[in-house]
């Protein structure tokens, strides 16, 4: 499978985005979705993950409240609707999967991932 994210942009702060990242084959039940990101000079941090099966998603808190992770199953899409950005939010911004076995719980380190997206910018104004 192979992912392909897209839906960066610039936006002012307190705006909304929305990400998508489009696999290109089907999304097995057994696969974790998640997003993360990296701003200039930072390390890549946890954003947000879901599990295809359930829909069981887990949020950074740094994004709790303003994010929201949500797939579409036909389409083979997770989404990550972004609101209420703030200029801390701008970075580039990527989505990953992993396979895990059921009840695995959802993984904020992307040591766990196994296959990378290859990233949409997201600029925040004041």
């Amino acid at each position: 499978v192979q992912l392909q994210a897209s839906g960066g942009g610039l936006v002012r702060a307190g705006g909304s985005l929305r990400l998508s990242c489009a696999a290109s084959s089907p999304i097995l039940s057994n696969y974790h979705m998640g997003w993360f990101r990296q701003a200039p000079g930072k390390e890549r941090e946890f954003v947000a993950a879901l599990t295809w099966r359930e829909a069981n998603k887990y949020y950074a808190d740094s994004v709790k409240g303003r994010f929201a992770i949500s797939r579409d199953n036909a389409k083979n899409t997770v989404f990550l609707q972004m609101n209420s950005l703030k200029t801390e939010d701008a970075a580039v911004y990527y989505c990953a999967v992993r396979q895990a076995p059921r009840r695995t719980p959802l993984a904020a380190s992307g040591v766990y991932y196994d296959l990378w997206g290859q990233g949409t910018l997201v600029t925040v104004s004041s």
